[in-house]
């Protein structure tokens, strides 16, 4: 059985729709998108030393099957630079989510890299009843809520069409290198996109995926937040 079939078989065995975020990443690493160091830190104590391994600025993340959406329980810290930083943090995001939701099973944190500000991109997918896997691709972070510069294809998806995408978007002026703003590794993108596609199509069981912010940089990319959810 390949690790992707592990993960997905244990995340149904526990009852869970949404896959954890070190488990969406690890698909998504087996599946060549490219994604931040991470590493899963059970101890103020281990995630100082994953840090060290990592190298500093870190974030941490929570790690736990009944919170979803992290930030609004104070589950994320961000920008840390310092053994002591990375120490206090775990603890805070610990007390954090006990306090606002109390039952909430804590596996862990995620130490991962502080990945450098670059131009942001969204690519998702979403199985819709009538057509099956959907790819979409946007700019990424706050802007794929307000402008909904987004490009759609139905899976699978070529080469050709992946570029397609990345060009059909108001926004592909910027991707190419606007003012004093870096041309975005275009062809890193379409890599993305074809891949993300061969993904939801092996696993037809993936619902949903969601991979934004994508930073983009001149050479390379690295997806900072994946989210995952089987039906």
């Amino acid at each position: 059985m390949s690790k992707v079939s592990e993960i997905i078989v244990e995340a149904r065995r526990k009852g869970r729709k949404f896959l954890l975020e070190s488990e969406a990443k690890t698909i998504c690493a087996e599946y060549g998108i490219p994604v931040t160091k991470f590493m899963v830190a059970k101890s103020p104590e281990e995630a100082v030393e994953h840090a060290e391994k990592i190298g500093y600025p870190i974030v941490l993340k929570i790690i736990s099957p009944d919170v979803i959406h992290k930030f609004d329980v104070g589950g994320v810290m961000l920008n840390l630079k310092t053994p002591r930083e990375v120490s206090e943090a775990y603890q805070k995001i610990v007390d954090n989510v006990k306090k606002h939701k109390p039952k909430a099973e804590i596996i862990g944190v995620l130490v991962q890299e502080m990945a450098p500000s670059a131009t942001e991109v969204i690519v998702g997918a979403v199985k819709d009843p009538q057509f099956g896997q959907t790819i979409m691709f946007g700019l990424g972070g706050i802007f794929v809520e307000i402008l909904k510069d987004v490009s759609f294809r139905i899976a699978p998806i070529t080469i050709e069409e992946a570029e397609d995408m990345i060009k059909e978007i108001q926004a592909y002026p910027v991707l190419k290198g606007y003012r004093n703003m870096p041309p975005a590794d275009i062809e890193t993108l379409t890599k993305i996109l074809v891949n993300t596609s061969k993904l939801v199509m092996d696993y037809p069981e993936i619902q949903e995926l969601d991979l934004n912010p994508i930073m983009v940089y001149e050479k390379g990319a690295k997806t900072v937040d994946a989210r995952i959810m089987l039906e």
